[in-house]
């Protein structure tokens, strides 16, 4: 009776074994969903997966549920992320799934989602690690295929829009078994150069051809970088693991070159308006620091030596010219006087006498006013107004 076991101790025991197989954990499984239930209380799903020759129970519990990107249907062929493992209450084993995606979507597209979660999850996606593009950057690294034409393309562009930056081109395998490794070496090697701005990407090509850029080893590596970094790669409509892990995602490689340099024509006409607005600056400058030279010169001069003397000088130059004028006032009364005084004096002047018919006697140079002062035989000078004669005095009459 010893060796007598319950239905418990069965079905625990086989689930041990279940959780000990490492071959039941983590199993991606294609199947076609049928009895699908979606348990509205718990969230929970509920269904079965079955291909021609069987079946599987399955559930996925609805903190799983809830991430899930479309609605499971009956008849949709998934694959499921799932361990297999026993309901022990039950006896039954089934599939335990964490992660769900319609089987049109490619192993490929499955992986990316994972690793997509896991890398968001380790913080690498975060805006706080994204560091801002240089504005004007001296030395661009290029990280792609050396004969692709998105590297012409990148190269005319930048050459085009700013001729001043220098650009060093770091080849590697962009597809292929080797690209990822490739792709990490060259990241690697530029962080020794002295480029401060690093552009990684490709042309376009299908999902499996941009694969490198969705591979861990890449993401990791441009998470490491210590350089900005634009993801570049494939068209607009491409999305890389890359992508999400860059400081800038560009939707082609040119609009990269666009995004990773100025244009030389915005600049010029910045420059120009700076320079305008120097020139007004600086002309503006001039002419306050002239008017305050000025005041400073008109300080100076009326504080100096120099400009008392020549305002003291110009006081004099007043005065002279008000003493002038004076004087010539003055003169030109006193010579009023004069000539009033002298038409009196030649009114009164005796010669003028002589003008009327009038004459003088003189004895001895002396003016005879009396007969008196005359004798017979004084010799007489008689002066008329237009000459003189002399004349002896015979007789003398009273």
């Amino acid at each position: 009776m010893n060796n007598i076991l319950t239905v418990s101790q069965i079905n625990k025991y086989i689930s041990f074994k279940f959780k000990d197989d490492i071959n039941l954990k983590n199993k991606l499984v294609k199947g076609e969903i049928s009895n699908f239930t979606h348990h509205l209380k718990t969230g929970h799903f509920y269904f079965t997966l079955k291909d021609n020759e069987s079946s599987i129970k399955a559930v996925m519990f609805a903190d799983f549920a809830k991430a899930v990107k479309f609605r499971p249907e009956n008849g949709m062929e998934v694959i499921a992320a799932a361990n297999v493992q026993v309901f022990e209450r039950d006896g039954i084993y089934q599939l335990y799934v964490y992660d769900m995606y319609p089987s049109g979507i490619g192993i490929l597209h499955l992986a990316f989602e994972q690793l997509k979660e896991k890398l968001f999850k380790e913080g690498l996606f975060d805006d706080a690690h994204k560091r801002p593009l240089p504005k004007y950057p001296k030395k661009i690294g290029i990280i792609t295929a050396k004969t692709g034409a998105a590297l012409q393309d990148m190269l005319n562009i930048i050459s085009r829009r700013y001729p001043i930056c220098e650009v060093l081109l770091i080849p590697a395998t962009v597809q292929g078994e080797n690209a990822p490794a490739s792709i990490c070496k060259a990241i690697y090697f530029a962080m020794e150069t002295d480029c401060d701005l690093l552009i990684l990407g490709r042309g376009g090509g299908s999902f499996e051809d941009l694969s490198a850029f969705n591979s861990e080893q890449v993401a990791r590596a441009a998470y490491d970088c210590t350089i900005p970094l634009i993801s570049a790669v494939g068209h607009e409509t491409d999305v890389t693991i890359l992508d999400f892990v860059a400081d800038l995602r560009a939707p082609t490689p040119s609009a990269a070159a666009e995004l990773a340099v100025p244009d030389k024509n915005f600049i010029l006409g910045l420059l120009n308006g700076y320079l305008e607005r120097l020139e007004k600056a600086t002309i503006n400058l001039i002419n306050e620091k002239e008017r305050r030279l000025d005041s400073y010169a008109l300080k100076f001069a009326s504080l100096s030596p120099q400009g008392k003397f020549e305002r003291a000088c110009e006081k004099l130059v007043g005065v002279k010219e008000r003493l002038e004028k004076a004087i010539l006032k003055i003169i030109s009364e006193n010579e009023a006087v004069v000539d009033k005084n002298f038409e009196k004096l030649e009114a009164l002047n005796p010669l003028n006498v002589l003008n009327r018919g009038y004459a003088l006697v003189y004895v001895k140079e002396k003016a005879v006013g009396s007969i008196a002062s005359l004798v017979e035989g004084d010799e007489v000078k008689i002066k008329f107004s237009n000459g003189e004669a002399v004349a002896v005095v015979k007789e003398i009459r009273n």
